[in-house]
């Protein structure tokens, strides 16, 4: 049979990152191309003894259906959670959960997204959101980064040039793919211009609690007083990404949308996993074991960057985040990056293509992006060797 997809999804293309991953499968290869957590940075104990004592004391709740807005206790607990850690939440503020913040970004983008209208993103940007965006057969620009985040004469120009901007998608804390963080006066300045032509800032910060160097960047959210700022957070990176628990904190208009749009999709996210999240927040010390993957975190970028100065050839620019789980390699003018990360999957070494990552997928680029949570130790020093010796051949 041969079968006529909707307009919706048939121009979309596989995720690159899910088609590379089917090559870690492949005995003796080492990933760089994953955004796993660090397999030691689970709290596995904690999460075994909270499911035990949810399925012996409250079977029922953990297993029945419930409310699409989410498990009234854990909404709650997390609104007064970034009340206290980010400074979010207004009087006019609500917040639903959802299956981790990729849905909290593709529902937002279904409630305030017309077919036409135009979104804004750093270029390069995460490609999941910018598939969900392009689902809605919305126009991407993308704004080019700085290494303080996006440059704002260009966002600005672009928010000028296309009347049908409706939101401005950031990833301000340790940005994916270039690990980069935006300033507080970028902030700032960006909430400002999404005052000036009137559209969203839709905030995804799915790594703000992985700083592991420098201080603390308010979120964005944080600075709004219009309820012009939707935030997603996840605990996908401080717990367990398995869970496939996030949440949306935004106008109350806005979640009452967002809610009607999930009862569409999913009914509601998995209650179990909700309750361990609430119980995870209330009976265990969440910032011992925010420290603890901080430290895990830390130690595995300052392995990877070492290596990277040591192995690579010099002409090779790399970011330096301060948190967060990837850096983005840059190879210098007239080096072939597609040839480069092919080579690298023949050699059993599987970076990302950096052209996976912009908003225009046909334009060029000359970066790959590296991770360094999901590796051991072992394997960064070797893959970070074979990757060296292969920039060397690749550069005359």
């Amino acid at each position: 049979m041969n079968f006529c997809f909707s307009d919706k999804i048939d121009g979309l293309k596989p995720s690159v990152i899910r088609e590379i991953l089917k090559f870690t499968s492949e005995p003796g290869m080492i990933s760089f191309a994953a955004g796993n957590p660090a397999p030691e940075a689970f709290p596995t104990k904690a999460v075994e003894e909270i499911t035990a004592s949810i399925l012996s004391k409250e079977p029922i709740a953990a297993l029945q259906y419930s409310v699409s807005e989410g498990y009234p206790k854990l909404r709650k607990t997390l609104k007064k959670w970034i009340s206290q850690r980010y400074s979010i939440g207004q009087p006019y503020d609500d917040l639903i959960i959802v299956s981790g913040a990729q849905q909290g970004i593709e529902l937002s983008a279904k409630v305030l997204l017309n077919e036409g209208d135009v979104l804004l993103c750093e270029n390069p940007s995460f490609i999941g959101s910018l598939n969900a965006f392009r689902s809605y057969h919305v126009k991407l620009e993308g704004v080019p980064m700085e290494e303080d985040g996006l440059n704002l004469e260009a966002l600005e120009k672009a928010a000028k040039e296309n009347p049908r901007t409706r939101i401005l998608y950031l990833i301000p804390n340790f940005q994916n793919p270039s690990g980069t963080t935006m300033s507080l006066e970028k902030r700032k300045s960006a909430l400002e211009i999404a005052k000036k032509y009137d559209f969203i800032i839709l905030e995804d910060n799915p790594y703000g609690d992985l700083r592991f160097e420098g201080e603390s960047v308010p979120a964005i959210k944080s600075l709004d007083t219009e309820g012009r700022v939707i935030y997603c957070g996840s605990f996908s990176k401080i717990l367990a990404p398995g869970l496939r628990v996030g949440y949306v904190c935004a106008h109350k208009d806005a979640i009452s949308k967002i809610t009607v749009a999930k009862q569409c999709s999913d009914v509601h996210t998995a209650i179990l996993s909700q309750m361990i999240c609430n119980q995870f927040l209330n009976n265990y010390d969440i910032d011992k074991h925010i420290s603890e993957i901080q430290k895990v975190y830390k130690h595995k970028c300052r392995l990877m960057i070492s290596e990277i100065e040591k192995e690579f050839h010099p002409s090779v620019r790399i970011t330096r985040p301060q948190g967060g789980l990837f850096l983005l390699a840059t190879l210098p003018e007239g080096v072939d990056m597609m040839a480069f990360c092919q080579e690298a999957v023949h050699r059993h070494v599987a970076v990302v293509p950096g052209n996976a990552f912009n908003a225009d997928e046909s334009q060029p680029s000359s970066s790959f992006r590296l991770n360094y949570s999901t590796p051991t130790d072992e394997q960064i020093i070797e893959g970070i060797s074979i990757l060296g010796r292969l920039t060397y051949e690749m550069i005359s």
